[in-house]
């Protein structure tokens, strides 16, 4: 409990309070005492504000400036460096503009001690115009006034100019520091500019600053840039000091250049020689798991980093979530999100985008849509995720209006937005809508058509049956088609088997890309489904002659925090017996409802399982009958397959989602399809 000061303090002995308790950080005692002044002079107004900026409380020092302004006090050139350096801190251009103002009325803009925290004020608001015109009406510029304008053009993600700066710096006879190369380094890394960083190397060299860990720090990641992790390594190894900094840099140098091993070892070495990791450490190493595809790992480095203390911020929630979303685990990511939730962080756009995505990748699109609809603000990628989102789940018709709201929201549209909508309309059959936004892209929405969208509008018209349309879009396409463009014709081919056509796409594949095993699939089962035996032989004699395998189908289900994962005829699971006990039984329920199994799909089916005997084992009823015996009560199940569900599996899942009264969700390797009540939310088009 805080003893009350007394009121009627003299004014020497409240400044001797106020100095001390600021110089402790005490800010809260030393306003008390401030509040007590009767008429607070310069020095009082000053030193408290020195001391909320001290303390990281900017917004506080800022109000009290506004406070002693509006009282007519007329500040000096200490007091407004002070204040300067409170907007630095909290990136507030507005209050920065109004001091610089205040610097040109009270006749202090030319001094150079604040014309250069002026310009890092500016910098740190990433205002490069306001930087340099305190710069450029500086009579006298030192060493510090060019870094600051520099370290500002970096800031201002301008890296070309900052090394302009660097190079007018030298012809006006003043010699960089280490500050100055520190900061001019990153406009290398930015640019991959290896011939700049390696003279800013010599002149590191020669001027003795290879003991600075900033500079050096900087040296290792402007070589890990520019693709030179050797160099990156031999700096970092021959660094006399390192910080927890230096270690970081390499850290994410060898996951970036997709080192995840090394990386890895030198995250365990780290601990073994007692590196005091920060919170930038483990967000490294939980980003660079996630880049390279581990993961599991990421999520157990989250669990770690909390198990030794740490809490996870903002950045390592934005760069876990997709991690979870990569393992489509749905328990994971809800886990997160309660996090989330309970540290306030759901204001945060990146982290409130990554949870609407994660939510849409994992089956969850209503969870998804509400957390869109409550986020405060939306940019484009938070429009653009949202759309794709929809589509991704068979809805065109909300991708659509979803559209027109980000239209008249004011956000504008880009390549992505596109994208997303063309792919919404295709699943959906919204042919002629998308034809309508497609024709407007480059005049009413300034936005270039590129190949993906040309190959989305081929998907819709192919998707729809318009398969001559969908060739002569190829044949009218400004730029070479994409295996994309082709592959969406040879899937319309199959759907409506049209040989003729599918020979066509098939061949411009094959040379596109003679590896993909999909293709020669594809056009084999056209031709057996057109009974041209030879012409099916000849397709997969050419995969065997040219060593093509095919890729093995498979499905997989989270139960109870672990993932089980089924291929056709499966029988490794220790449930097995009482999955084809209940596969056997159901297959007699459903048959008496209407269930006909399609054996058209053994022989033409799209993935690794068109060859077996028996459809009741395929990969993806495997997973949904083991998902099926283990519900706990729950009322709907989830299971991912990696290739497209055949049409006999389709027709099977509906009668037992039926049967059983639940809601499966099945995602394919085209789309979401959600079972219930005896249908599909794709309505049998896929």
């Amino acid at each position: 409990m805080l003893s009350k000061l007394p009121g009627n303090l003299s004014p020497h002995i409240s400044l001797k309070l106020l100095k001390t308790y600021c110089n402790s950080e005490d800010v809260t005692r030393a306003r008390d005492v401030f509040d007590k002044i009767p008429e607070p002079n310069l020095q009082s107004w000053t030193i408290l504000i020195a001391a909320y900026t001290k303390r990281g409380q900017p917004n506080e020092a800022i109000k009290l400036y506004s406070k002693m302004r509006n009282q007519r006090i007329q500040p000096d050139k200490l007091l407004l460096l002070s204040i300067a350096k409170a907007c630095a801190a909290s990136r507030d251009l507005t209050e920065a503009k109004k001091i610089h103002e205040d610097a040109i009325v009270f006749g202090f803009h030319t001094d150079i001690s604040l014309g250069n925290a002026l310009v890092d004020m500016y910098g740190k608001c990433k205002c490069h115009q306001g930087a340099q015109r305190v710069f450029s009406r500086l009579p006298v510029r030192d060493v510090i006034s060019w870094t600051s304008l520099l370290a500002c053009y970096v800031n201002c993600g301008l890296p070309m100019q900052a090394l302009g700066v660097l190079r007018e710096m030298g012809l006006s006879g003043l010699w960089p520091n280490s500050v100055t190369v520190s900061s001019a380094l990153p406009a290398c890394s930015e640019l991959k500019d290896l011939n700049s960083g390696r003279e800013i190397h010599g002149y590191i060299v020669k001027n003795y600053m290879v003991e600075n860990v900033f500079v050096t720090s900087a040296l290792v990641d402007m070589y890990a840039s520019c693709s030179r992790l050797r160099q990156a390594e031999l700096v970092f190894d021959n660094m006399l000091m390192r910080d927890v900094v230096s270690w970081n840099v390499i850290l994410t140098a060898y996951f970036s250049h997709g080192e995840c091993d090394k990386a890895l070892s030198l995250f365990r070495k780290m601990q073994l020689e007692s590196v005091k990791l920060n919170c930038d450490s483990w967000s490294a190493v939980i980003a660079g798991c996630t880049q390279n595809g581990n993961d599991l790992q990421a999520l157990e480095m989250l669990i770690l980093m909390q198990q030794v203390g740490f809490r996870p911020n903002q950045n390592i929630i934005t760069s876990v979530l997709p991690a979870c979303t990569n393992l489509e685990s749905l328990p994971a990511g809800k886990e997160i999100h309660g996090y989330v939730f309970r540290n306030w962080i759901s204001d945060d756009m990146t982290t409130a985008t990554a949870l609407v995505y994660m939510y849409a990748k994992c089956g969850e699109l209503e969870l998804s849509c509400r957390i869109f609809n409550m986020m405060p603000k939306k940019d484009v990628i938070a429009w653009n995720t949202v759309i794709i989102a929809n589509s991704m789940h068979g809805n065109g018709e909300e991708a659509l209006l979803l559209f027109h709201n980000m239209i008249n929201s004011g956000v504008r549209t880009n390549s992505i937005t596109f994208t997303g909508v063309f792919s919404g309309c295709s699943h959906s059959r919204l042919v002629d809508e998308g034809l309508r936004i497609f024709n407007l892209m480059s005049t009413e929405y300034l936005v270039e058509p590129d190949a993906d969208h040309y190959s989305c509008v081929i998907d819709m018209l192919s998707r729809a049956g318009r398969l001559k349309e969908a060739y002569e879009c190829i044949q009218r396409m400004p730029m070479e088609p994409t295996a994309r463009a082709w592959g969406a014709l040879l899937g319309g081919c199959r759907v409506y088997k049209n040989v003729e056509l599918a020979k066509i796409a098939a061949k411009h594949l094959f040379v596109i890309e003679p590896e993909n095993p999909g293709n020669y699939v594809s056009l084999s089962n056209i031709y057996v489904a057109a009974k041209l035996w030879n012409e099916a032989s000849e397709t997969r004699k050419v995969m065997r002659d040219r060593g093509i395998l095919k890729k093995p189908g498979c499905s997989w289900i989270q139960v109870r925090n672990r993932i089980y994962t089924f291929v056709v005829g499966d029988k490794r699971n220790e449930q097995t017996d009482q999955i084809y006990k209940f596969l056997d039984e159901i297959g007699e329920k459903m048959k008496i409802s209407g269930y006909l199994p399609n054996t058209d799909f053994v022989l033409h089916d799209l993935d690794q399982e068109e060859k077996e005997e028996v459809l009741y084992y395929h990969s993806e009823k495997l997973a949904v009958a083991f998902g099926v015996l283990n519900l706990a009560g729950k009322s709907s199940i989830r299971v991912f397959k990696n290739l497209r569900i055949c049409g006999d599996c389709h027709n099977f899942i509906k009668y037992l989602a039926n049967i059983v009264g639940i809601q499966i969700i099945v995602r394919d390797s085209v789309r979401f399809h959600h079972f219930k009540n005896g249908l599909c939310s794709c309505k049998d088009f896929w």
